[in-house]
């Protein structure tokens, strides 16, 4: 016997799911983390609020549309396209639509979009950890078919209500990944001085991008173009991108000719007056 895992309550006629509290809840804790941190480049709350609003409906919009363009066969009714409640966001999507959002934020209110993306590095992978429980409660972003009985057990594996089934608990591994992730760019970010900015957003591409690779290998509802998984395809675009930024902004460095400008410092007041 296993326990049913219910994907959403009732308020009088109201239907709360949990998908969608977890996914505010990812979304708040990104914001407040990024709040907080904002400092750290020279940014003041209410920019971060501002570029919420820019950043938030953008990412939701360009993770359901990415996750739509791949499964088409799913939607023959279009308004279905609008249930985002049932699960059918891609995470990249997200992330390209969000990164718009960021370009369109810093180029209309004047600020450094690499010094941004260094914040929201840090934010957004908290955020993923989890938000990707969102998936537990849809009972979706599972792997593969567990069979063997002594590994039917959570955290490993995970029992799937709609094929009374165990299978791989791959939305829990990469969580975990993305915790571990956090852990890594928010010690980058106090205790190692770049001479770059989007040093840390370029870690974070390495860094999730190598987890996500592995992860999706492990998943049975991949999307596919052709044969290939295109989050692996991409995974991998992402971990060579931040390795080339890293590699670059290094030797740069050495030389003393970082790719982006750093964040000027304030020149102290001298105590004398001349």
């Amino acid at each position: 016997m296993f326990l049913s895992i219910p994907s959403s309550f009732n308020i009088g006629s109201l239907t709360v799911h949990f998908y969608g509290i977890i996914s505010a809840l990812a979304y708040f804790l990104g914001i407040l983390i990024t709040c907080l941190i904002a400092k750290k480049r020279g940014f003041k709350t209410d920019d971060i609020i501002t570029l919420a609003c820019y950043v938030i409906p953008l990412a939701i919009i360009g993770a359901r549309i990415y996750y739509v363009l791949f499964r088409l066969d799913l939607y023959s009714n279009f308004w279905d396209i609008f249930k985002i409640w049932e699960g059918g966001l891609a995470f990249y999507g997200g992330m390209i639509g969000g990164a718009f959002g960021v370009g369109l934020y810093c180029l209309i209110h004047k600020k450094n979009f690499f010094a941004l993306i260094d914040l929201i590095a840090v934010s957004m992978i908290l955020a993923q950890g989890v938000g990707r429980w969102g998936n537990f409660f849809n009972q979706e972003a599972y792997g593969y078919a567990v069979n063997d009985a002594k590994w039917q057990w959570f955290p490993f594996a995970v029992y799937i209500d709609s094929l009374a089934e165990w299978h791989l608990a791959t939305f829990f591994y990469e969580s975990m990944w993305n915790f571990a992730t956090f852990a890594v760019l928010i010690c980058m970010l106090y205790k190692v001085n770049f001479k770059a900015n989007g040093m840390i957003a370029a870690y974070y591409l390495v860094l999730y991008g190598t987890g996500r690779f592995f992860i999706e290998g492990l998943r049975t509802d991949s999307l596919y173009l052709g044969p290939m998984r295109v989050s692996q395809v991409l995974s991998a675009v992402f971990v060579v991108a931040g390795l080339t930024y890293i590699i670059v902004n290094s030797v740069r460095n050495k030389h003393k000719s970082p790719l982006t400008y750093q964040i000027p410092e304030k020149k102290e007041k001298n105590k004398k007056e001349e």
